[in-house]
């Protein structure tokens, strides 16, 4: 029963590497920023989730599972967030390239704030600040 889990844990453990040295390579070489947050996101977590998995299979019964499960758990947790915010500088800083997009989903930069609306906005506050202070006649 050892021998099985023992083979079982190796098994996932070369499975993630394999998965961890095929993101290093789509790392390399995909064109741009977009492209390389694939690998570097999807193909990254199933192969560390795979060598955590066969690392909790070979430590069975152990304390230090606990400590394993925090970490893939932090890791699915926190990667989508990482690929989003940095899809989204990529975009922001024109960091991709356009002819590999098929549609561009994302909107237009926001307009200026028109500055004479906060103007009226500061005048409005200044007559009632005027209207309720102490020298007002009322």
């Amino acid at each position: 029963m050892n021998a099985a889990l023992d083979w079982t844990a190796a098994i996932l453990v070369l499975l993630g590497s394999l998965f961890a040295l095929t993101a290093a390579i789509g790392l390399v070489r995909f064109p741009d920023t977009v492209s390389r947050m694939h690998p570097s996101t999807k193909t990254q977590v199933l192969g560390l989730l795979l060598v955590l998995a066969g690392a909790g299979i070979r430590l069975r019964g152990s304390v230090d599972i606990g400590m394993l499960v925090l970490a893939g758990l932090f890791t699915v947790i926190v990667s989508p967030v990482f690929a989003h915010l940095v899809g989204r500088s990529a975009y922001r800083e024109r960091g991709l390239r356009v002819d590999l997009m098929t549609r561009d989903e994302m909107p237009a930069e926001p307009e200026v704030v028109d500055e004479s609306l906060d103007e009226d906005d500061s005048d409005d506050a200044d007559l009632d600040s005027d209207a309720d202070g102490p020298g007002d006649p009322r």
